[in-house]
Protein backbone atom coordinates (compact mmCIF):
# COMPACT_ATOMS: atom_id res chain seq x y z
CA UNK A 1 0.00 0.00 0.00
CA UNK A 2 1.39 3.21 -1.05
CA UNK A 3 0.40 6.63 1.04
CA UNK A 4 1.21 9.96 -0.04
CA UNK A 5 0.15 12.90 1.92
CA UNK A 6 1.00 16.49 1.41
CA UNK A 7 0.31 19.44 3.12
CA UNK A 8 -2.25 21.59 1.52
CA UNK A 9 -2.23 25.08 1.56
CA UNK A 10 -5.76 25.54 2.66
CA UNK A 11 -5.49 22.44 5.01
CA UNK A 12 -8.22 20.68 3.27
CA UNK A 13 -8.78 17.23 4.34
CA UNK A 14 -10.61 16.46 0.65
CA UNK A 15 -6.88 17.22 -0.86
CA UNK A 16 -5.10 14.47 1.74
CA UNK A 17 -7.62 11.80 0.64
CA UNK A 18 -7.31 12.35 -3.24
CA UNK A 19 -3.35 11.57 -2.46
CA UNK A 20 -4.07 8.53 -0.98
CA UNK A 21 -3.42 5.14 -2.90
CA UNK A 22 -4.29 1.73 -1.79
CA UNK A 23 -2.43 0.25 -4.87
CA UNK A 24 -0.61 -3.42 -4.24
CA UNK A 25 2.13 -4.04 -6.40
CA UNK A 26 2.99 -8.00 -7.32
CA UNK A 27 6.21 -8.65 -6.44
CA UNK A 28 6.24 -11.68 -8.45
CA UNK A 29 5.71 -10.39 -11.45
CA UNK A 30 8.60 -10.55 -14.34
CA UNK A 31 7.70 -7.60 -16.07
CA UNK A 32 7.71 -4.92 -13.17
CA UNK A 33 10.76 -6.61 -11.17
CA UNK A 34 13.26 -8.61 -13.90
CA UNK A 35 16.52 -7.78 -11.49
CA UNK A 36 14.38 -9.57 -8.68
CA UNK A 37 13.43 -12.77 -11.06
CA UNK A 38 16.80 -12.83 -12.79
CA UNK A 39 18.52 -12.84 -8.78
CA UNK A 40 15.90 -15.32 -8.16
CA UNK A 41 16.54 -17.70 -10.94
CA UNK A 42 20.50 -17.53 -10.58
CA UNK A 43 20.29 -18.13 -6.18
CA UNK A 44 17.88 -21.04 -6.20
CA UNK A 45 16.24 -21.50 -2.52
CA UNK A 46 17.31 -24.29 -0.51
CA UNK A 47 15.87 -26.18 2.50
CA UNK A 48 18.92 -27.78 3.93
CA UNK A 49 20.80 -26.02 6.38
CA UNK A 50 24.02 -24.16 5.42
CA UNK A 51 27.55 -25.96 5.67
CA UNK A 52 28.79 -24.29 8.12
CA UNK A 53 25.33 -25.09 10.51
CA UNK A 54 26.13 -28.95 9.35
CA UNK A 55 29.26 -28.96 11.35
CA UNK A 56 27.67 -27.44 14.68
CA UNK A 57 26.70 -29.67 17.65
CA UNK A 58 23.72 -29.17 19.60
CA UNK A 59 25.53 -27.27 22.37
CA UNK A 60 27.31 -24.67 19.78
CA UNK A 61 23.78 -24.11 18.72
CA UNK A 62 22.12 -23.70 21.98
CA UNK A 63 25.30 -21.24 22.61
CA UNK A 64 24.80 -19.11 19.39
CA UNK A 65 21.01 -18.60 20.65
CA UNK A 66 22.18 -17.84 23.83
CA UNK A 67 24.51 -14.91 22.71
CA UNK A 68 22.12 -14.17 20.42
CA UNK A 69 19.41 -13.44 22.79
CA UNK A 70 21.90 -10.97 24.82
CA UNK A 71 21.76 -7.53 24.99
CA UNK A 72 24.97 -4.94 23.44
CA UNK A 73 25.74 -4.36 27.36
CA UNK A 74 25.71 -8.06 28.18
CA UNK A 75 27.69 -9.46 24.95
CA UNK A 76 30.13 -6.58 25.29
CA UNK A 77 30.70 -7.87 29.32
CA UNK A 78 30.71 -11.52 27.83
CA UNK A 79 33.45 -10.23 25.28
CA UNK A 80 35.46 -9.03 28.24
CA UNK A 81 35.21 -11.84 30.04
CA UNK A 82 36.65 -13.87 27.04
CA UNK A 83 39.24 -11.67 26.47
CA UNK A 84 40.13 -11.71 30.12
CA UNK A 85 40.34 -15.59 30.34
CA UNK A 86 42.38 -15.69 27.51
CA UNK A 87 45.02 -13.42 28.74
CA UNK A 88 44.70 -15.87 32.16
CA UNK A 89 45.37 -18.61 29.79
CA UNK A 90 48.52 -17.01 27.86
CA UNK A 91 49.77 -15.66 31.67
CA UNK A 92 49.48 -19.76 32.64
CA UNK A 93 51.02 -20.57 29.52
CA UNK A 94 54.16 -18.33 29.95
CA UNK A 95 54.66 -19.75 33.44
CA UNK A 96 54.45 -23.34 32.34
CA UNK A 97 56.58 -23.02 29.21
CA UNK A 98 59.05 -20.95 31.66
CA UNK A 99 58.90 -23.49 34.27
CA UNK A 100 59.87 -26.16 31.50
CA UNK A 101 62.85 -24.26 29.87
CA UNK A 102 63.97 -24.65 33.99
CA UNK A 103 63.25 -27.68 34.43
CA UNK A 104 65.17 -28.67 31.10
CA UNK A 105 61.40 -30.80 29.98
CA UNK A 106 61.43 -28.33 26.70
CA UNK A 107 63.92 -28.51 24.06
CA UNK A 108 65.75 -25.38 23.39
CA UNK A 109 66.17 -24.17 20.00
CA UNK A 110 69.66 -24.97 18.57
CA UNK A 111 72.19 -21.93 17.49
Amino acid sequence: MIILKMASPNGGEDFEISLLSFEKLDRASPDLWPEQCKFLSSHPITTSPPKWMAELESEDIEMLKELGSLTTANLMEKVKGLQNLAYQLGLEESREMTRGKFLNILERPKK
